[in-house]
């Protein structure tokens, strides 16, 4: 699974929105510096959002963008795939569920590429947005090592593939 550089600024813009939640409509231009985005480019992902029914529009004044539903209702896998089409590594789990019938010889590689999918997308339809507002501190599973006690390595930081290409 790849994450564009859209799906990314998509999911920044909607944590600002749900920090907000209760405020109302919040200006493009105040997203943007908030979260340090190019205004532009983010009226066209607002646009894309509002069609999805995820966000509204308010004119006036007061206008602005503000989230259609809570933010406990709007789950990241939503989000991504909008943006980002298909979760999986190859089209979507069929494809993958496809390929693991037909093509014997791979299909252990092909069954890896669905049990990460499939481990992805589970996190992902599980974790909402208030999910991310209210615990701001790293996400790791309950009752792993690095919870009991366990410090995190100085300079050691996991990659996060984020890029402008298609997702495979």
């Amino acid at each position: 699974m790849k994450i564009s550089q859209k799906g990314l600024y998509a999911l920044q813009a909607m944590m600002m929105l749900a920090r907000h939640y209760h405020q109302g409509a919040i200006k493009i231009r105040d997203i943007a510096y908030e979260e340090d985005l190019p205004e532009k480019f983010l009226e066209l992902i607002l646009l894309e959002l509002k069609n999805a029914r995820m966000v509204e529009s308010v004119r006036g004044a007061k206008g602005g963008y503000q989230l259609r539903r809570e933010p406990g209702q709007i789950r990241l896998a939503e989000i991504i795939r909008l943006i980002d089409g298909p979760l999986a590594p190859f089209g979507d789990a069929e494809q993958l569920r496809v390929l693991i019938d037909r093509d014997v010889p791979h299909r252990a590689l092909y069954q890896v590429f669905l049990d990460v999918r499939d481990a992805a997308a589970k996190i992902l339809e599980h974790t909402t947005l208030a999910d991310l507002i209210l615990e701001p501190g790293p996400r790791s599973g309950k009752g792993s090592k690095r919870q009991r006690g366990q410090k995190k390595k100085a300079g050691s930081v996991l990659p996060m593939v984020v890029g402008g290409g298609t997702s495979l």
